[in-house]
């Protein structure tokens, strides 16, 4: 048991620490062998739509705090899968542009200054309203996303089909939720 304890100290010394590691530059991966004013353009198209998922993501859970009315248990369901999707499409978007070795800036204030998504209302709403709004914030992610579908088509067919998986579960959640606004 001895010999264990001492093996496994030796060991622990010798890992390196955040202290005593040197920040070092990562190189640039470029999957897709393309050049690189192209890899921007992906970059281009796919950090709106991370903007905009993420933005439907905070949106969708405030909705989901405040929605009142006789269909609350289903919006509000409904509402934290379309949050959970949200945040999953946002970081499809995002790991493809940071695999081509490019960064992804989705801090809090960029996503505000650039979020397409309209203004939400404040407080307590019923579900109609508040599936109204969403909807509403989920169109424009949509209109987001097919803008980079179109373009990606002729600068990275790859990130095309990243933007085309996330157009369809948009599109898919978008059907679920507006389904609450039938009146037929």
């Amino acid at each position: 048991m001895d010999s264990q304890v001492e093996r496994k100290d030796t060991h622990v010394t010798n890992v390196e620490t955040p202290t005593n590691v040197e920040a070092k530059a990562e190189p640039a991966i470029d999957q897709t062998q393309a050049p690189a004013e192209e890899i921007r353009g992906v970059q281009h198209y796919l950090a709106p739509i991370v903007w905009d998922l993420q933005a439907l993501a905070i949106s969708g859970k405030q909705a989901h705090w405040h929605v009142r009315g006789e269909n609350f248990i289903a919006v509000h369901e409904l509402l934290d899968d379309i949050v959970d999707h949200a945040r999953e499409y946002a970081d499809l978007a995002a790991e493809r542009t940071v695999a081509l070795g490019l960064p992804i800036d989705a801090r809090l204030q960029t996503i505000a200054a650039n979020s397409t998504l309209p203004p939400q209302q404040e407080g307590f709403q019923n579900y109609g309203p508040t599936v109204q709004q969403v909807v509403a914030d989920m169109d424009a992610a949509v209109a987001t996303v097919r803008k980079a579908v179109e373009a990606l088509e002729e600068i990275d067919p790859n990130s095309q089909d990243v933007a085309t998986e996330i157009e369809r579960g948009l599109v898919k959640d978008r059907w679920f939720l507006s389904a609450h606004l039938a009146t037929d």
